[in-house]
Parts: structure tokens; sequence; C-alpha cells
């Protein structure tokens, strides 16, 4: 085991400072894998049920073999891991906005950045939420491409944003927008690390098909008990 704590990475970003640190958590002897985004804790490898459940449950819905999915945020990795582990999936595009976090998955850095060598994986450094407004879309050399599903974990929640630009796409018009880049029948999940709100749940009703909340429950080892993430499915 590494030494018990390493600042692996720190640098300025248009939203912040993000460092990314590695640290052994001395209750359970483990090493944990943190992200900072200024003093505000955005992520830890100790929490990932969430982050994967993100992945199972949207993909859980949907039928046929050669799935191509987008994933809006790179994070630690876990979801876009989740997202490969599935052999159905034929091709997984992630947009990050932050160039350290793509660094640090190409350096090798993450656990989980083994995955992104997958030759399924294409990784772009871009706004997520501007490319789900803009007519081109999430593939840049095809434009108008539709995806079978477009799986969101970069704010705390929809009410709980890291920037305040992101605020027009939790909206029916943003959500339009977005829903208009999926195939018939293809699916939307956002996670969430609030509690379910009812009106997220009825926006997402108002654009897409179906909608519905799932509560993530998961053991919380440094507190004792449990905790809980939201991931919001809709259907297109």
């Amino acid at each position: 085991m590494s030494a018990r704590f390493a600042e692996l990475d720190w640098q300025q970003t248009p939203i912040g400072t993000v460092s990314l640190r590695r640290r052994v958590e001395p209750t359970l002897q483990v090493e944990v894998y943190e992200v900072k985004l200024d003093e505000e804790y955005l992520m830890s490898s100790l929490f990932t049920d969430g982050e994967v459940a993100l992945a199972d449950l949207a993909l859980a819905g949907l039928s046929g073999d050669r799935l191509d999915v987008v994933v809006g945020g790179l994070g630690l990795g876990y979801t876009a891991q989740a997202v490969l582990a599935d052999p159905r999936v034929a091709s997984l595009t992630v947009v990050e906005l932050l160039e350290p976090v793509l660094d640090w998955h190409r350096r090798g850095l993450l656990p989980a950045a083994a995955a992104l060598t997958d030759a399924r994986c294409r990784l772009i450094s871009g706004d997520f939420f501007a490319l789900a407004a803009d007519e081109p879309g999430f593939d840049p050399d095809a434009p108008g491409r539709r995806f079978d599903a477009v799986l969101l974990d970069i704010d705390h929640s929809p009410s709980h944003l890291l920037d305040e630009r992101s605020a027009a796409f939790y909206t029916p018009a943003g959500l339009r927008r977005l829903a208009a880049q999926l195939r018939p029948g293809g699916a939307f999940a956002l996670w969430s690390n609030d509690p379910p709100e009812t009106a997220v749940t009825a926006m997402l009703a108002e654009v897409f098909a179906s909608a519905t909340a799932r509560v993530v429950r998961f053991p919380n080892p440094l507190q004792g008990g449990e905790a809980t993430n939201t991931i919001y499915l809709a259907t297109a």
C-alpha cells in the first residue's frame, strides 16, 4: 500500500481548481481516490454504487445488441467502466469538460482508467450541456447521430449545480433538445446526490414517454449506516 496521503494533481480549470488525491483510509485500511473542486468534495472511490447503478439501470431497460451510449462526466470512470462491461455496447462516447480529469485517466492515475483503453470508447473534451443543446450533437464526425442511451453525472443534483451555466439544461426545453438525440425507446439516466424530487420526475415526464426515480442504497463505512443516491430514468 502506498504512502498515507499524496496529492497526485492540482490544476486550474474554467470552473475552479480541481485536485486529485490518494490517501489510505485508516479505519478501513483501503486506498481511496478523491476529487475536489476548490474546497468542495466531488467524488470518492469509496462511494461508487450510484455511478455503477447509473449505467446498469439505464442499460437494463434497453433491447438490442449494438448499443451506442453517451456518458456526460467522466469523473473517476466507474460509470464508463460499467457501461463497457455490458457486451451489448458497441460504442461509448464520454464527454468531459475538465481536461485534467481526462489527463488523469490517460496517465493511468485512477483504478478505472484501464477500461477507457477499450476500442469501443471515445473520450471527448467538451461541454456536455453545450453538446446536448447543439444540433450537431455528441459526435463531431456524424452530426445528428442518435444514441440508445445518454447517462449524466456532472452536477450534484438538478437543484445543486457545479456551474450555473448548466441550469438551462434542467428545463423542458433543454431536455427536449437532449431527447432529440435519442433513438426511439432510448434511455436518459441522471445521477443525483439528493433524495428524489417530484418536480424533477414531473419535468422528465413532460418531455419523455415515461419517467421514474430509483433510490440506490449502499453502506457508508465512514459514518456507519446507509447512504443513498437517486437515479432518474426516462424513456424516449
